[in-house]
């Protein structure tokens, strides 16, 4: 029987195979032969998977603004944080990481994809299953590779952009668990291509209503293709898969009955009966989960809210409403983290402490649909979307108006900006594509010690390069310059 190899996910840090093709600086640990479809299903359902999506990204745009050099809440000091995230905020050229570390983001997602490979090319051969379970496993894989490679390419790659795709670098597209093969850079075209391929192969294999968060199921499989459709500005598509999804399920949480106790995690609770914000995978808006990578997790404390993110959360406030995502999540001028009070006048720190969900949520849903209805269909349609999500944000809300499809578009906008602040990449894919458009394009201005940083819209440096390991591996891998 042909022997496969079974990755070790811990940490994404293997042993060295000699001989092997080492291109993406990922190494199997030993062999073993999957032989039976249980072993196919601890695969999948390894919980080394649901760790996905890094925070660090955020580093580089316009949510984040950075501590003092040995600032009063230590761990948001700039001298406190990973060289590359120091890279990241100061808009630094050229590499981001030094040379021994490891990618918090290209490393797992890899190790993830060859998971994702090993059952896909491999599961329907067992005999152990009847078709439609070993038809349904194998989906629910290429939903979780179509995953991996979309954060891939929108943090390693160009914006998809339809005019140069086919020739603009994406990332390598590896779609065999064999390491010995040699690997190529696909274009930013291939790669989508292959995204969509996956998710539309799943979708007929995949079960309408699943056991729980951590399996996708069709509307998890929709809501990633309106997010790819979104990217890739087939707004037709990302709304007619945003309905898809949300006709599964469209349930959105209430904030309103929570409130903030002195802590860390659990600092969001409910008063009434006294239970913590409910983390990614138990809470009810949650379509598919994912959370950060174990090494780059959160941000959580390290950094501050830039400005421009805090003016974007004042505007379109109703008098005597709060936004219940600002007064939860942030910390305005003081932290109490147990019995300790922490002052930083002037400042407001990211401090949700909660898990969130990093892959497909129903608010992201509403926010497609919202966008993609302001672009090419009804604006009062997109407008009732984006009302109903503040209805249940923002305590003592009023609906929104718009004069036109363009305004309704800069409010939808802006309320995805205030939704989905700091969530792993999400806000370097908006901007990237968002720049695009001149209506949108801007200029980020970070500032330390006196200095300030900028980065244009459309500059190289939005495309982050390949981890300095596996170029010092394969010194001839093709790369952007920055």
């Amino acid at each position: 029987m042909k022997k496969i190899f079974i990755l070790l996910l811990a940490g994404a840090s293997f042993a060295t195979l000699p001989a092997c093709n080492k291109y993406l600086d990922i190494k199997p640990k030993g062999y073993t032969i999957p032989e039976y479809f249980d072993d196919y299903q601890k695969l999948i359902n390894n919980t080394s998977l649901t760790a996905a999506v890094g925070a660090y990204p955020a580093y580089i745009t316009d949510d984040v603004e950075g501590g003092e050099d040995n600032d009063v809440n230590q761990s948001a000091a700039y001298s406190f944080y990973a060289v590359y995230k120091r890279n990241l905020y100061n808009f630094s050229p050229g590499q981001i990481f030094e040379q021994n570390s490891e990618d918090p983001q290209w490393n797992p997602s890899y190790a993830n994809i060859y998971v994702c490979n090993t059952v896909i090319n491999n599961v329907m051969k067992v005999t152990d299953a009847t078709e439609q379970e070993k038809k349904r496993l194998r989906a629910q894989a290429q939903v979780a590779r179509a995953f991996e490679y979309l954060t891939l390419v929108n943090i390693y790659a160009e914006q998809y952009d339809p005019a140069n795709a086919a020739a603009a670098l994406g990332v390598p597209l590896v779609l065999t668990e064999d390491i010995t093969q040699p690997y190529e850079r696909k274009s930013v075209a291939a790669v989508y291509a292959q995204i969509k391929q996956d998710l539309e192969e799943a979708l007929p294999n995949l079960q309408d209503n699943v056991p729980n968060t951590l399996k996708p199921g069709k509307s998890a499989a929709y809501g990633l293709l309106s997010r790819v459709n979104l990217y890739m500005g087939d707004y037709k598509a990302a709304l007619e898969n945003a309905n898809k999804a949300l006709a599964v399920n469209n349930v959105l949480m209430t904030y309103a009955s929570y409130d903030v106790q002195k802590g860390t995690w659990g600092r969001v609770y409910n008063p009434a009966d006294k239970s913590a914000f409910p983390d990614g995978h138990l809470n009810k808006e949650t379509v598919w989960f994912r959370r950060g990578t174990p090494s780059s997790s959160s941000i959580f404390t390290e950094v501050y809210a830039n400005p421009d993110l805090i003016n974007v959360f004042k505007k379109d406030l109703p008098a005597g409403a709060t936004d219940k995502r600002f007064s939860l999540f942030y910390c305005n001028g003081e932290a109490l983290f147990g019995p300790n009070k922490i002052l930083f006048p002037g400042r407001v720190l990211w401090a949700a402490y909660v898990d969130f969900n990093l892959g497909v949520s129903t608010p992201e849903l509403y926010l497609n649909a919202a966008e993609a209805e302001a672009r090419t269909g009804s604006k009062d349609r997109a407008l009732q979307l984006i009302n109903t999500l503040r209805d249940n944000r923002i305590s003592n809300n009023q609906p929104l108006v718009a004069a036109d499809n363009e305004a309704a578009l800069r409010l939808v906008l802006e309320e995805r900006r205030r939704e989905l602040a700091l969530m792993g990449y999400s806000r370097l894919a908006d901007l990237k594509r968002l720049n695009k458009d001149a209506r949108f394009a801007k200029t980020i201005t970070h500032t330390h010690n006196g200095q300030t940083f900028t980065l244009p819209a459309n500059d190289k440096r939005y495309v982050f390069p390949v981890p300095p390991k596996v170029v010092a591996m394969n010194p001839n891998i093709p790369q952007y310059e920055r």
